[in-house]
């Protein structure tokens, strides 16, 4: 046993991590949410430079650690919820984000359950968690309540 409760959300601080974590177990957890994560990084010019420097160059090897390779693949007895925030504005968002790749796989596939909100007028700073940090406590609250 790893410890960790299916009865319990997942919410490191890294939204990539936290996808990949969930995505790679998801019979441990009820729901994941995320705040303007990396979600294509086999295909940024940061997740290229990443995966090369820690998974080496074999771009392949890379596809275990790409959420949305993997929101194409994961499979489930039960749906993972998923919540993913986006600022609108966020000048990382079409370059290095990538979100919509994300969320066109994951939107395919039957065993994730997603729930998309692109926020007008934020990016992805303090300001803009902090305004909506409760949206995703009542979120989890709903699978674990």
């Amino acid at each position: 046993s790893s410890g960790i409760n299916a009865e319990w959300p997942l919410r490191p601080g890294g939204g990539h991590g936290a996808l990949i974590i969930a995505m790679k177990n998801p019979s441990m957890f009820k729901c994941v949410t995320v705040f303007s994560p990396v979600s294509n990084p086999c295909k940024s010019p940061w997740g290229i430079k990443a995966f090369t420097n820690f998974l080496g160059s074999d771009q392949n090897a890379w596809e275990a650690w790409d959420a949305t390779c993997l929101a194409r693949t994961t499979t489930s007895s039960v749906p993972l919820n998923i919540l993913v925030d986006q600022g609108e504005i966020d000048i990382c968002l079409e370059k290095e984000l990538l979100t919509s790749h994300f969320i066109d796989a994951a939107e395919k596939n039957p065993c994730l359950s997603v729930e998309y909100r692109e926020r007008k007028g934020y990016c992805h700073f303090y300001p803009y968690i902090s305004t909506f940090i409760e949206e995703h406590f009542d979120y989890i609250a709903k699978f674990i309540c």
